[in-house]
C-alpha cells in the first residue's frame, strides 16, 4: 500500500450510486460517475399509497458495476493501480432477508419478484404497527428500556420493526430467511465474498442508530425480549451480530471475482459500510457540537461530542446516540425529518396530475411532442414555484403547513401522524402553498435543533449537504433565517461519496485518522447563509402557529388511538 495514494468512495442513495475517485494527498477527484437504478426508476415492487419502498438487490449490483466502470474509464493505468481501498456508504435503515450462504432471498429461484424478499428501504412505513409494539414492549415499567438510546422510540423505518411485520405478512419468506443484514453491510460482504452472516462484520453505526445494539446491554436487546414481543423473532438475534466495527477498520480485501468485474487491482481493502449520511458528515468536516444537516429527500442531521461529556445520558427525542458511528471514540447522535425535498417532489406531482392526465389523453399532438411536453411541465415546475414564491412577502397571519407527510422522525418518532395546511383562501395560489411548504420543513428543523439544545447538548455551527444544500438559494435562506444560525455549504457535491473515500483512507492506513483525512482530502465551502434580522423576528411569530398547528394535530391522530 505505500505507492497507493487514491481512494474510492460510493455512496448507494435513494435513486442512484455515485462512485468518486479521490486523489489523497489532495482531495482531487480523478474520476465519478452516477447510475440510476433501473427497476426502481420504474417504480417497480413499490407502492406508495401503503408506504411499500422496495429495491432489488440487482439495481445496486449493477448501478455498482457501471458506476465504477464510468468512473475509471478516463483514468490511466497507473492511477487505477493506484487506487488503495474502496468504502461504502449506503440508504439506512436498509435491511433484507438472506439464506444461510448470506444471499439475498430476492436473488433465488421462487423469489425474484417478491417485494418482500428485497431490501426494505429506509422510508418504507409498513411496520408502524409493530413499530408501536417495540415501544410498548421496551417502555414497560418492570423492563429495560432497550429505546433509551435510541431517543426512546423505536421507528418503523428501522431494522426490527421492518423484519417482524416481513415475517408475520410473508411465509415464504419467514421459512426461507435465515438472518438479515443491512444494504451498508451487505456490499462490503459482496465485495470480499465473506457473506456468512456469522462472520461478516457488521456497522457499528447501522447497529447502534437503527437496531438497538448498545454495549449497555451486551450488543442487541436478548432473546427473551424478542419472543416476548413474536416468537417469530425466537432465536433470531443469535444468527445476528454481537460485535460491531467503526468505519476506521477494514472488513477484508476485494474478491478475485470482483476486482475482475468491477477493473480494479486484485488486493484493494474494502472498508466497514456506513450509512450514508453518517460517513457524509465526515465528508463535510463535522467537528464536536457542529451539526450536520443532510438535505435531500429526507434530513438527516448530524452532531458528535466527546465520550466523556456526553458519558451515559441518555438523549432523549432523537433517532440515537452511538459511540463510535460517525468519528470514531466519540458519541454520534442523529436526528432527522421524514420528509424535506419528498415534501416539494409530492406537491410538485400533485400539480402535475391533471396536466399529465389531460395531456396524456390528448389527440391535439403527436406521442413525442406529449412525452416531451411532459417533461418539460416537471423539469420546470419547481423552479417556477420557487421564482415566484420567492417574490411573496412573509406572511404572519397567512398559510401555515405541517412537514409531516411522511410522518416525524425528530423529535419523538411517530409515523402515523399527517401532514396539514391552514390558512387557505380563494385568493391562495399554488406559489403560496409550496413557500409554506418550505417554511414547513425549515420549521421541523428548528424543533430538531431546539431537542438537542432541550436535552443539553449544545449546537455551535450549522453545515449543510445533499442536492436541496446545493441546489436552492431559496429554500435554503428560509432555513438560516428560521433557525437563526449561519449556515455553511460544502463545496463538493457528493460529500457521502467524498467522506466515504476518507473511510477509504483510515481504513487502508494511507491516513491515521479523520481529522487527518478531512484535512488533507477535504473539499471546503462554497457559501454562507447568514440570517436575515427582520426575517428571523417574523419567523419567529409563523414559528408558534406551526408548534399549535402541530398540537393540534398530534392530538387529534392521539384520540384515533
Amino acid at each position: 500500500m505505500q505507492n497507493r495514494k487514491y481512494t474510492l468512495g460510493v455512496d448507494y442513495g435513494t435513486d442512484s450510486v455515485r462512485t468518486m475517485i479521490i486523489d489523497t494527498s489532495n482531495g482531487k477527484i480523478m474520476g465519478q460517475a452516477v447510475a440510476l437504478y433501473e427497476r426502481w426508476g420504474k417504480g417497480m415492487y413499490c407502492q406508495p399509497e401503503t408506504n411499500q419502498f422496495r429495491q432489488h438487490p440487482l439495481d445496486y449490483i449493477d448501478g455498482l458495476k457501471k458506476a465504477v466502470k464510468e468512473a475509471i474509464a478516463p483514468l490511466s493505468q497507473e492511477v487505477i493501480d493506484g487506487i488503495a481501498a474502496i468504502s461504502v456508504a449506503t440508504t439506512g435503515s436498509t435491511p433484507i432477508a438472506i439464506n444461510q450462504e448470506g444471499t439475498p432471498l430476492s436473488m433465488l429461484p421462487g423469489f425474484e419478484e417478491n417485494p418482500n424478499a428485497m431490501f426494505i428501504l429506509w422510508k418504507d412505513h409498513t411496520a408502524v404497527g409493530e413499530a408501536k409494539e417495540i415501544n410498548a414492549l421496551a417502555h414497560h415499567e418492570n423492563g429495560i428500556d432497550y429505546t433509551k438510546y435510541s431517543g426512546g422510540e423505536y421507528s418503523s423505518e428501522w431494522f426490527w420493526a421492518k423484519i417482524l411485520h416481513t415475517l408475520r405478512v410473508d411465509k415464504t419468506v419467514r421459512q426461507a430467511a435465515f438472518s438479515w443484514i443491512e444494504h451498508c453491510d451487505w456490499i462490503p460482504a459482496l465485495l470480499t465474498r465473506n457473506t456468512d452472516p456469522l462472520k461478516l462484520k457488521r456497522s457499528r453505526c447501522a447497529a447502534g442508530h437503527k437496531a438497538m445494539w448498545h454495549p449497555e446491554w451486551d450488543g442487541l436487546p436478548p432473546d427473551a425480549f424478542w419472543t416476548e414481543l413474536d416468537p417469530l423473532l425466537t432465536g433470531l438475534r443469535d444468527r445476528l451480530y454481537t460485535d460491531t466495527y467503526t468505519s476506521d477498520h477494514a472488513v477484508g480485501t476485494i474478491s478475485a471475482e470482483w476486482a475482475e468485474l468491477l477493473g480494479l487491482p486484485e488486493d484493494v481493502i474494502i472498508g466497514t459500510g456506513s450509512i450514508d449520511a453518517h460517513i457524509g458528515a465526515i465528508g463535510s468536516a463535522i467537528k464536536p457540537y457542529h451539526m450536520v444537516k443532510v438535505i435531500g429527500t429526507s434530513t438527516c442531521d448530524m452532531i458528535v461530542a466527546p465520550t466523556e461529556e456526553i458519558g451515559k445520558k441518555a438523549i432523549r427525542g432523537i433517532c440515537g446516540q452511538v459511540d463510535g458511528s460517525i468519528i470514531p471514540n466519540m458519541i454520534g447522535l442523529e436526528a432527522g425529518q421524514a420528509a424535506f425535498g419528498d415534501l416539494y417532489a409530492w406537491f410538485r406531482e400533485l400539480l402535475l396530475w391533471p396536466a399529465n392526465k389531460i395531456i396524456g389523453n390528448s389527440n391535439l399532438m403527436e406521442a413525442e411532442t406529449k412525452a416531451k411536453l411532459m417533461e418539460e411541465m416537471a423539469d420546470g415546475i419547481l423552479n417556477e414555484l420557487t421564482l415566484a414564491a420567492s417574490k411573496i412577502e412573509i406572511d404572519t397571519s397567512g398559510i401555515i403547513a405541517l412537514d409531516w407527510m411522511n410522518g416525524r422522525r425528530t423529535p419523538d418518532s411517530n409515523q402515523n401522524l399527517k401532514g396539514a395546511i391552514q390558512g387557505l383562501t380563494l385568493g391562495t395560489t399554488a406559489p403560496h402553498i409550496f413557500r409554506a411548504l418550505v417554511e414547513a420543513t425549515a420549521f421541523g428543523s428548528k424543533k430538531i435543533v431546539e431537542q438537542f439544545q432541550a436535552e443539553g447538548v449544545r449546537i455551535d455551527g450549522i453545515i449543510a449537504i445533499g442536492g436541496v444544500a446545493q441546489k436552492s438559494e431559496f429554500v435554503m435562506q428560509i432555513l438560516a433565517d428560521v433557525l437563526n444560525f449561519p449556515i455553511r455549504i460544502i463545496k463538493s457535491e457528493q460529500t457521502c461519496a467524498l467522506g466515504a473515500a476518507m473511510a477509504a483512507a483510515v481504513a487502508s492506513g494511507i491516513y491515521k485518522t479523520f481529522l487527518e483525512a478531512q484535512n488533507a482530502m477535504g473539499s471546503g465551502f462554497q457559501k454562507e447563509y447568514l440570517p436575515i434580522p427582520e426575517n428571523v423576528k417574523k419567523y419567529m411569530e409563523l414559528y408558534e402557529q406551526y408548534g399549535t398547528l402541530g398540537d393540534f394535530i398530534e392530538t387529534q391522530e392521539l384520540q384515533k388511538v
